[in-house]
């Protein structure tokens, strides 16, 4: 019985140590600890947020240190969608992988891929073709009918120099977007006219102006007012989901695949209504836009040649896609059996048209003077037109569409457009934006102070899929 019982327990240690052993859940760490692990073995330093590290676990820990730094912070954050970015000499931060973001040396070596495919205008031409198919039909655009665009148009004011009305066009039946145009106090004969969507931007300017965003930022509203002192007119509009068309879609829906396709749509759109009116020259189109606005000027560029100038504004890159669906969805850049697409490549589709890339030095668009810039001169260059592109980069600046920014845009379009700038500048040469007024975003409501839709209106992102659906032209 003894004997028995000393050999149950024998055995059953040996079963537990076995087992142990076999077992490679015991090499399992938490990755903060895995990190600091990192930081005392290498004598490196470790920046990251405490939410992106909280709760992982790294499995086989012991096993993924090398003896190099860099290859074990690889083999530690890869299996985890985590990565890493050398910030100096010995110091590296840490951050969750995202599938729009790659690295610089990855976005160079794409554009040395892309012009390998097309050494003539016509290989570049029938990659464009490609390209623009793709999207349209990625984004169910290719089919879908125009409907009567119906303007909605309330509170008209004047100012100095320019005057603001607020409109809605139904860009599908029930759907509407918002939008204020911005002309110029006398108009006399045929004008040209920017297009100029909003990006991601907040904005809090003092205690006397809430905490606006979109079209309702105050620099939205003066790079606008000061085109129509300049002779242009200017569409201020919505992104779908934000300002008034909220009132139909929720929030989080911009950032479904339904953002890029309804706000492509919309520019589609808006350009129907504008290049249908008795005062618009259509041999000066433009648009310009900054950040998610960027994303929108280069994509209706590329897909529409009633565009005849664009100035994507800090959204240039080879590298980075847009951190958000209604950029970087569907996804839009993925063409299959074929290299993908990034944006500098969308933006080279508007050659040979004008066009000015204004960059800064503190975001994804720091690299565009060494590597962004010179792909697109060599694709202008295919069209003998390698003047037509321009490039400004501010490197002390950040993301944003600054003073320094909407200088630079509105002397490439004055001088694009032939629009007057006496008066309008200081003996700097700078912009006198100090006559611009200011507006809240009441003022700017098509649909009032009440904000109700009519009653025909498409609520909800169900409802607007079947209206995708049903709304084709084979149906």
């Amino acid at each position: 019985m003894k004997k028995g019982l000393i050999l149950f327990l024998l055995l059953s240690f040996v079963l537990r140590v076995d087992a142990q052993w076999l077992n490679s859940d015991v090499y399992d760490k938490p990755l903060k600890e895995v990190l600091q692990q990192v930081e005392r073995q290498y004598g490196v330093q470790l920046i990251y947020e405490e939410k992106n590290v909280k709760g992982r676990m790294v499995k086989s820990a012991p096993w993924r240190f090398y003896d190099d730094a860099e290859v074990t912070l690889d083999n530690i954050l890869r299996p985890l969608d985590m990565r890493w970015t050398a910030k100096g000499p010995g110091v590296y931060e840490i951050k969750k992988w995202e599938y729009y973001r790659k690295p610089a040396e990855e976005g160079e070596k794409h554009l040395k891929r892309l012009l390998g495919l097309y050494p003539t205008r016509e290989a570049f031409e029938a990659r464009k073709a490609r390209i623009r198919s793709h999207i349209l039909a990625t984004l169910g655009l290719d089919s879908l009918k125009r409907c009567d665009l119906a303007p909605i148009r309330s509170n008209l004011r004047k100012y100095d120099g320019y005057m603001v009305e607020n409109i809605a066009l139904e860009i599908l039946p029930g759907v509407w977007v918002s939008g204020s145009l911005y002309m110029p106090a006398r108009v006399k004969g045929r004008i040209p006219v920017m297009l100029s969507p909003h990006g991601h931007f907040y904005n809090k300017v003092d205690n006397s102006i809430p905490d606006e965003r979109g079209r309702y930022r105050p620099d939205q509203q003066i790079r606008c007012a000061m085109l129509a002192k300049m002779g242009c007119a200017a569409f201020s509009y919505d992104m779908w989901a934000w300002g008034e068309s909220a009132l139909a879609f929720n929030l989080k829906d911009h950032r479904s695949d339904l953002g890029i396709i309804m706000q492509t749509w919309q520019s589609i759109r808006i350009l129907d209504y504008l290049c249908a009116q008795p005062w618009v020259d259509t041999t000066r189109v433009g648009v310009t836009g900054a950040s998610g606005g960027g994303t929108q000027t280069m994509v209706i560029a590329a897909l529409d040649d009633r565009i005849t100038l664009s100035v994507p504004v800090v959204m240039m890159s080879s590298h980075f896609f847009g951190g958000c669906p209604c950029e970087s969805g569907l996804p839009i850049h993925i063409l299959p059996d074929e290299l993908m697409t990034n944006n500098a490549e969308l933006g080279a589709m508007a050659a040979p048209r004008p066009q000015l890339v204004i960059s800064d030095g503190h975001d994804w668009t720091s690299t565009v003077p060494e590597i962004e810039y010179p792909y697109l001169q060599r694709v202008y260059k295919l069209y003998d037109a390698r003047n037509r592109v321009q490039n400004v980069h501010l490197a002390a600046e950040h993301h944003d569409y600054g003073p320094g920014k909407r200088r630079a845009m509105y002397d490439f379009v004055a001088r694009e457009f032939g629009l007057r700038t006496e008066g309008l500048r200081q003996a700097d040469g700078s912009y006198r934006e100090e006559t611009v007024t200011i507006e809240h975003a009441p003022q700017m409501y098509v649909f009032g102070p009440e904000q109700r839709l009519p009653d025909h209106a498409v609520k909800g992102s169900k409802a607007l899929r079947q209206l995708l659906v049903d709304y084709r032209i084979d149906r």
